[in-house]
């Protein structure tokens, strides 16, 4: 393995969230693939739904990277693997660049990735100089590559934003363009699996950036920002301790939030994966353990509540004491009832007594960690829903650093074989502890 591996490299970053970071980003990675470039994006944080726009731009798997649910030992073996098999890296910030804990900017400074500020100009001309100013001085010794304005009305606009920054941060304007919007709902994104004309929204941004600065820049110019990846050190090879044993996954519109890293983990367990869909299969795939993702039951209660048959397979698969892990929105369809924001209620699978109920204001939000008897894993959580049960917590989850609180965190819950939280777990950051999830429980028959 070479030890260190140099290529262009930048972290796409705004001052606030709604700036247009994944847009830009998209676009940049959308118009360097159609040109023929391998081109890797990263997502910086726990996001699910900006790195299935990233995937379909580039055409390149896309993982996450947080200094502390993925880790810098982690993050530092991505890049230096994407550095060795790509001609640029494109890694997307979260929120504003200073904000969070670890933020973009961490992650910037980490790893000495040029940050390239998107700022939505609209609606300002020197404040624009203020703020590309202050986000790259606020914090002494900030790699930077430049600015690009964001949603700029007219060329007698950009010229105005040009002129309030020095010339060799100006990376050019994007004007407003409905045609590249990407849609939105709650929690995000809309998943771009669903968006009928993404690539030519994709293609629309890639077009608009192509006439800037930036987007005329040749990879040769590109190595202004080339970066030095030092290469990791030697992972602890994996234990296979679930070879031999099938767990399907749950994978449709309504169980997609899937982090490639975790498949991977199962499957360097030595798990055979088998994928299958809760809204139009009919059961579950031949199976000794069960994963359900989280995403959007609320938006397909009733697809969910039809497939009685599916519904069949699954209580069947949990009385013959076969492990079930939950997720978030897989959790939430094991309960008895699903109320959404109309107030209809939608009978789901019945595993777990109780019912959810949709809110119109997050409900919970931030990292969280879960430690079981094989260790702690890392991850988070972010939903719009509540939990009313009888059934009491087998665990909780906890801030990062804490330990856990009876009235604090996610609760786990647990019915026979099965168990299910809010909390999204990323599996690398211990795989001892989802062998564990993946088995059945002590006093639990298998």
């Amino acid at each position: 393995m070479p030890q260190t591996v140099r290529c262009p490299a930048i972290l796409v970053a705004a001052p606030a969230s709604g700036q247009g970071k994944t847009t830009v980003a998209c676009a940049l990675a959308r118009l360097h693939a159609r040109q023929g470039r391998r081109v890797r994006v990263f997502k910086c944080g726990p996001d699910f739904l900006d790195p299935c726009w990233h995937a379909l731009a580039s055409g390149a798997p896309v993982y996450q990277m947080d200094l502390w649910m993925t880790g810098e030992a982690d993050c530092r073996a991505r890049l230096h693997e994407a550095a060795q098999e790509v001609d640029l890296i494109i890694v997307e910030g979260v929120m504003g660049l200073f904000d969070g804990e670890p933020s973009a900017a961490d992650l910037a400074q980490r790893f000495g990735l040029p940050v390239l500020a998107v700022v939505d100009a609209s609606g300002m001309v020197a404040t624009f100089g203020a703020l590309a100013f202050g986000l790259q001085h606020y914090r002494p010794h900030m790699p930077w590559a430049g600015v690009l304005a964001n949603r700029v009305a007219n060329a007698r606009h950009a010229a105005m934003l040009q002129a309030s920054v020095a010339p060799e941060q100006w990376l050019g304007a994007v004007l407003r363009d409905a045609a590249m919007s990407l849609p939105k709902r709650h929690l995000g994104l809309t998943v771009a699996t669903e968006v009928a004309d993404a690539m030519e929204r994709l293609d629309a941004a890639a077009d608009a950036l192509a006439d800037t600065p930036l987007g005329r820049m040749t990879l040769e110019d590109w190595q202004r920002w080339a970066v030095d990846f030092a290469a990791p050190e030697t992972p602890a090879r994996m234990v296979p301790a679930l070879r031999g044993k099938t767990i399907a996954v749950a994978r449709d519109a309504a169980f997609c939030f899937i982090y490639a890293a975790n498949l991977d983990t199962l499957r360097a367990l030595g798990a055979e994966l088998a994928f299958f869909s809760p809204l139009a299969d009919a059961a579950l795939p031949a199976c000794d353990a069960l994963w359900l993702p989280g995403g959007y039951p609320e938006l397909h209660a009733e697809t969910i509540a039809a497939n009685t048959a599916l519904r069949g397979s699954l209580v069947a698969h949990v009385a013959a004491g076969k492990p079930v892990w939950a997720e978030c929105g897989g959790m939430m369809a094991l309960f008895d009832t699903l109320v959404t924001l109309d107030g209809r209620r939608h009978a789901q699978w019945g595993v777990l007594a109780g019912e959810v109920s949709m809110q119109k204001l997050l409900a919970g939000l931030g990292p969280q960690q879960l430690q079981l008897a094989g260790g702690t894993l890392r991850g988070h959580t972010f939903h719009y829903s509540t939990t009313a049960t009888p059934l009491q917590p087998v665990g909780r989850t906890s801030r990062p650093g804490t330990t856990p609180a009876p009235d604090a965190g996610e609760a786990v819950w647990q019915h026979g074989a099965v168990r299910a939280s809010y909390f999204h777990a990323w599996f690398p950051s211990c795989p001892e502890a989802v062998v564990e999830l993946f088995s059945a429980p002590a006093g639990v028959p298998a």
